[in-house]
């Protein structure tokens, strides 16, 4: 008889409408026409709950640019923060985790509209805390600034905004009807925060949220990526398509947390996974080699190449090798540039080859297989101290949400590695978090 694990999986599921493989869209039956809309976002939602997974999440794009390059995947369709405040009313349990980018927004914004989220969800609200390398034009920059300065500014941005979140103590609404008094003064507090970016007087506007501090979450892969994570999140998604680098990438960050005083367990790593499903190993493939067939490779040639910091590739055929000398080693380029030059280096693909594997992974790992073998290679990479657990990418909708959440997931149920009921009411509960004291 097989022991129970001792420990379960942090499970979040990242919500593309349109789905995460690349030109899915095409695919019979993936109510392209709804995006964007409420009803089916809705659905896809619900799937997650009836699951149990801990949350969804929802990237953003704050530009056009990847729609105009033929990628609808990857886009701004649904709004965050107008899309998880409608969902509030719509879900009871599941967390709710929205992109809000540190390069275009006020703090003073971001701590009011995620605390609003968490109030009106009954605590339930995370912040994906992201840089931005694209779309500074709509925000009145003439340039894009260098990634040293876009972490600077992310990480006092963070700062005001965790200051801001404790402006109100737990106890400062007395509602006390006899004197008059709503809050006692006493206990909200400016934060009169002076820095490099921003000049923030305070307090909230609002009392303390159900959380204390919503969920933050951080993505990014990158030396400055994993310095900002390890000072301020509780969960970190990243790219790792390499169970040998997961393991590494996640012992590292475990070791910065410690040295900044972190509890380590309080910090959740999850690498993305893109599973392609089918009840048999060959229904697995035939679904794979569909989904492939749907990319438009011209498409994909623009993708690419925007994904390799603007390498030219308009002399390469589509079944022509992409020579290694044309990549950088360069750090400042990002991990997700590292993550594709090193499946060039490594396994010496041809364009069309880079094309059909950014289309599926978007630079995570992807795996075709029955929900028995998938849940094998999950619970391998979670046992060898790779992760915490995983944000699962659906590799085309509905269709693909559908079979994480009813044969992916509760095969993990079966084996002990994921919840069958939700055993609290916040997104900190789901995580195992504690709350933080103002």
């Amino acid at each position: 008889m097989a022991t129970k694990p001792t420990r379960r999986m942090a499970l979040t599921t990242f919500v593309i409408p349109a789905g995460h493989h690349k030109d899915s869209w095409r695919k019979e039956g993936s109510r392209i026409e709804e995006v964007p809309g409420l009803e089916y976002v809705a659905e896809l939602t619900l799937m997650a709950e009836a699951a149990k997974i801990d949350a969804v999440f929802f990237g953003d794009i704050a530009n056009a640019n990847p729609t105009l390059r033929g990628d609808i995947k990857t886009n701004g369709y649904f709004e965050p923060i107008s899309t998880l405040s409608a969902l509030a009313a719509r879900t009871t349990s599941i967390g709710l985790i929205g992109t809000m980018s540190t390069s275009f927004e006020s703090p003073y914004t971001v701590a009011r509209q995620i605390a609003g989220l968490d109030h009106m969800s009954g605590g339930r609200a995370g912040w994906n805390l992201v840089t931005s390398f694209d779309g500074f034009q709509n925000y009145g920059f003439e340039s894009i600034p260098e990634p040293a300065e876009r972490y600077r500014r992310a990480t006092e941005f963070a700062e005001v905004v965790r200051q801001l979140w404790d402006s109100w103590g737990d106890d400062a609404v007395i509602a006390d009807r006899e004197n008059g008094n709503f809050i006692d003064p006493s206990k909200v507090r400016k934060i009169n925060f002076q820095g490099e970016y921003f000049s923030v007087e305070g307090p909230m506007p609002g009392p303390r949220s159900p959380q204390g501090q919503p969920v933050i979450v951080q993505a990014g892969s990158s030396g400055p990526g994993l310095e900002l994570g390890s000072s301020v999140a509780d969960a970190i998604y990243t790219a790792q398509p390499d169970k040998g680098r997961a393991i590494e990438f996640y012992a590292e960050l475990k070791r910065m947390l410690v040295g900044k005083g972190r509890n380590p367990e309080h910090t959740k790593v999850l690498p993305g996974i893109l599973p392609i499903i089918g009840e048999t190993l060959k229904e697995a493939e035939e679904l794979a080699a569909e989904l492939g067939s749907y990319v438009n490779l011209e498409h994909g040639r623009q993708q690419v190449s925007a994904g390799l910091a603007g390498v030219d590739l308009s002399s390469l055929d589509y079944d022509e090798v992409i020579p290694v000398e044309w990549l950088s080693e360069d750090p400042a380029l990002g991990s997700r540039y590292q993550v594709f030059r090193r499946r060039v280096v490594d396994q010496k693909m041809t364009l069309r080859d880079l094309i059909v594997d950014m289309a599926r992974s978007a630079g995570h790992q992807w795996i075709i297989g029955t929900p028995q073998t998938i849940a094998d290679s999950m619970i391998e990479w979670f046992e060898a101290g790779a992760c915490d657990g995983f944000n699962l990418n659906s590799p085309y909708n509905p269709g693909g949400m559908k079979q994480m959440c009813e044969l992916l997931v509760p095969e993990l149920q079966n084996r002990g590695y994921a919840r069958t009921e939700y055993e609290g009411t916040t997104l900190r509960d789901h995580l195992g978090l504690p709350r933080p004291t103002a």
